[in-house]
C-alpha cells in the first residue's frame, strides 16, 4: 500500500507505539503485543494479495538485527558469577528442555502425520527451542532480569537453543572451509573481546557523547554476523556467545547495558516481533488447525515433563516451576530459523513450513500469556530462591564432604 519509505517506516513505528501503549494498559510484555499486533495487520488485505503491511528489504535487517541484538543482551545479561553458581540447574532444565520436545515432535511428526525422516526432524528441531528473545523481553520489564532465578532462566534458554543449533548442524550442517574458518575466527574474538571492551572503556571513557564502546560492540555483531553467514550458520548464535564472554565487563558497567537496552528496545526489537506475527496467516491457521493445536500442545507437554519437576527439583514452589516452564516452552528465534533453513534447502514443503512457523509464534504468545497473567512470581520471590538454592546446594556439598560425619 505505501511506497514512500518514510510513510512505512512511520507506520511501523505507529504500530510499535500502539503496541507500547496496549502493555502498559493491559500489563502484557510489549514482545507480545507487538507480535498480535503484526498478525492482525499482516492479515488486512486490499482486493485479492496487497497486503497494508509487508516486509522491505530494510525492514528485514532491521528485523534481524533486532533478534541479534537482543540475543546479545540476553547474553550480556547472565551474571557468570551466578551463571557457574546456577550451573547444575540451568544444565539440567536446559537439556531436558530440548531433548523431550525434540524427540516428542519428531516422532509425532514421522510416525503420526506420516513426514518423512528428515522432515520430522526440521519439526522436532524447530519445536525444541525456547525464545532468548521473548524469555529476555519478559524478565526485563517483570524487573527479573538481575535476579538470580531470571538468569538460571537465560542460561538454561541459551543451553535449550545450543541443543538445536548443534541438531541442525550435526543432523544438516554444510561442513565447509568456510564454517571451519567462522569457528576459528570466532574464537580468537571471543577470546580477546572482554579485554578490547574495557580497554575501550577504560581509554576513551564511558561518558563520550560519540559513544565509541557501544559502535565496537555493533561492529564485531555485524562482522561475527557476517562471518556465520558466509559460513551458512546463523548470526544469533556468536551474538549469543559474545554476550556471554562480555557479561563480566557489562556487570561492571550497568550504564552501557541501560544504553544498548534503550537503543535495541526503542529501535530494533518492534520490527523484529512485529514481523514475528507478519508470517501468520489466519487462513492457514483455520485450515490446519488441528495439526498446529496438537503440535502446540506437544510442544507444551513435553517442555513441562522435563521442565516442571526439575524446577520443583531445584527448590521452587509450585508457582514458580509453573513460570519458568511457561516460559521455556517459548519459541521464535530459532524455531523460525530451523523452519526457514528447513524450506530454503527444500527439506520441507511450503505448507508445513507454514504450520510450523504458525506454531512457533503461537508458542511465543501462549505460553507467556499464561506465565504472566497465572503465574508471575514477584521479583522478591525470585531473589530469594537464588539465596534458598544456595543454602541447599551448599548444605548438600558440605553434608557429601568428608569431615560432615566428624
Amino acid at each position: 500500500m505505501l511506497e514512500n519509505i518514510w510513510f512505512i517506516a512511520a507506520f511501523w513505528m505507529g504500530l510499535a507505539f500502539l503496541a507500547s501503549l496496549i502493555s502498559i494498559r493491559v500489563g502484557i510484555s510489549v514482545a507480545l503485543i507487538e507480535i498480535l499486533v503484526g498478525v492482525i495487520v499482516g492479515n488486512i488485505h486490499f482486493g485479492e494479495h496487497q497486503q497494508l503491511l509487508h516486509t522491505t528489504e530494510w525492514t528485514n535487517f532491521l528485523a534481524m538485527l533486532g533478534s541479534g541484538v537482543l540475543t546479545f543482551l540476553a547474553g550480556a545479561e547472565i551474571d557468570p558469577v551466578s551463571l557457574r553458581a546456577n550451573l547444575r540447574a540451568s544444565m539440567s532444565i536446559g537439556v531436558l528442555s530440548f531433548l523431550l520436545p525434540f524427540l516428542g515432535v519428531w516422532m509425532f511428526a514421522q510416525f503420526v502425520l506420516g513426514w518423512p525422516l528428515q522432515q520430522a526432524q526440521i519439526a522436532g528441531i524447530a519445536l525444541s527451542t525456547t525464545s532468548v528473545a521473548v524469555v529476555y523481553a519478559v524478565m526485563i520489564e517483570g524487573g527479573l532480569g538481575s535476579t538470580a532465578m531470571g538468569k538460571m532462566l537465560l542460561a538454561a534458554c541459551f543451553i535449550t537453543d545450543f541443543g538445536t543449533v548443534l541438531a541442525l548442524g550435526v543432523l544438516f550442517a554444510d561442513f565447509n572451509v568456510w564454517l571451519v574458518v567462522f569457528v576459528a575466527v570466532a574464537a580468537v574474538v571471543l577470546w580477546f573481546m572482554p579485554r578490547w571492551t574495557q580497554f575501550i572503556i577504560t581509554k576513551l571513557g564511558a561518558t563520550r557523547v560519540s559513544e565509541p564502546e557501544v559502535k565496537f560492540i555493533f561492529f564485531v555483531l555485524f562482522f561475527l554476523g557476517g562471518m556465520a553467514s558466509t559460513a551458512k550458520s546463523e548470526a544469533v548464535l556468536p551474538a549469543y556467545l559474545l554476550g556471554l564472554v562480555v557479561a563480566g565487563v557489562f556487570l561492571r558497567d550497568k550504564t552501557l547495558v541501560h544504553r544498548m537496552r534503550s537503543i535495541a528496545f526503542a529501535v530494533f526489537t518492534p520490527f523484529y516481533f512485529i514481523k514475528a506475527g507478519l508470517f501468520v496467516s489466519l487462513a492457514a491457521l483455520w485450515a490446519g488447525l488441528a495439526v498446529i493445536g496438537v503440535l502446540l500442545a506437544l510442544k507444551m507437554v513435553t517442555k513441562y515433563v522435563g521442565v516442571w519437576p526439575l524446577s520443583r527439583y531445584f527448590f521452587m514452589r509450585s508457582r514458580e516451576a509453573h513460570y519458568t516452564a511457561l516460559l521455556m516452552s517459548t519459541g521464535l528465534t530459532f524455531g523460525t530459523i530451523s523452519a526457514l533453513f528447513g524450506l530454503q534447502n527444500k527439506i520441507i514443503n511450503q505448507q508445513q513450513y507454514s504450520v510450523l512457523v504458525t506454531v512457533v509464534i503461537l508458542s511465543a504468545f501462549v505460553p507467556t500469556l499464561i506465565a504472566q497473567k497465572f503465574f508471575q512470581p514477584p521479583v522478591r520471590t525470585m531473589i530469594g530462591w537464588g539465596r534458598l538454592y544456595q543454602r541447599r546446594i551448599n548444605g548438600m556439598a558440605d553434608a557429601g564432604s568428608p569431615s560432615a560425619g566428624k
